[in-house]
């Protein structure tokens, strides 16, 4: 489903990416785990298409779709969502408006009408009462005072409703007391199906308690320096970074 190969990521012109390969079929959760600076946020980026990272060789494919050959829109509207770890805030601009005109866009791109309004708002209040969202911080400009926690809640609502081919969720579990923690993850085990896959970027194994990934791999410096199952996570808890960075 989801396949990168040979990355190379420059930001700045500095190499950040230094060859990465990847592959996370249908239906299966990845995790990638690796110390600050090791290029988790610099691969979401690249994949996303943010400006100013620059991918200098390899591939990434979703599917059919060259994601590399389009535009960050594009690569949206293929199916293509990324959580944040530092979500923006938009002031002037309500949550419920945002997530109007992102789900009616994706419609748009597979040949859909745009969702009636009675049948979204029956939609948005399901999911935030699912994810325990005070329906009136619908109401409210985009992530504008909104603490860490609500705003990661309102990314794993994001999630909810668009319903992404393949999602990347980076440190998702930022900023997160155990409660919010457990509801986010919640949701994100409540988006896997057989035709969906989810890459999960995060430091720490109190994530992987609650979303349990089918393959970790280690990122440190640019590369994918080993992978394994569920028990890599612990080992990495018991063991900290320092051997795969050398390795590296």
């Amino acid at each position: 489903m989801f396949d990168v190969k040979d990355l190379h990521v420059a930001v700045g012109g500095a190499e950040i990416i230094k060859g990465l390969t990847l592959s996370v079929p249908a239906g299966e959760t990845h995790a990638i785990m690796g110390p600050n600076g090791s290029g988790k946020s610099t691969l979401s980026y690249a994949l996303a298409g943010r400006d100013q990272y620059e991918v200098t060789s390899g591939s990434a494919r979703l599917g059919g779709d060259d994601l590399l050959a389009l535009e960050p829109e594009a690569r949206a509207a293929a199916g293509l969502f990324l959580s944040f770890q530092y979500p923006v805030e938009i002031p002037g601009l309500s949550a419920i408006a945002f997530l109007k005109a992102a789900l009616n866009a994706q419609r748009k791109a597979r040949g859909q009408e745009p969702m009636p309004a009675p049948e979204l708002l029956k939609l948005l209040r399901a999911k935030a009462e699912q994810l325990k969202i005070d329906p009136e911080m619908l109401k409210r400009p985009l992530n504008v005072g909104f603490s860490g926690g609500e705003k990661k809640r309102f990314e794993a609502l994001q999630l909810a409703v668009l319903e992404p081919k393949f999602a990347i969720l980076d440190e998702t579990d930022s900023g997160l007391d155990i409660d919010a923690l457990k509801i986010v993850a919640a949701s994100v085990n409540a988006a896997r199906a057989p035709d969906r896959g989810l890459l999960v970027i995060t430091h720490y194994q109190r994530l992987l308690d609650y979303i349990k990934p089918d393959r970790v791999h280690i990122l440190a410096k640019g590369r994918i320096v080993t992978s394994g199952g569920p028990e890599l996570a612990l080992e990495l808890e018991r063991e900290g970074y320092d051997k795969y960075v050398s390795a590296a």
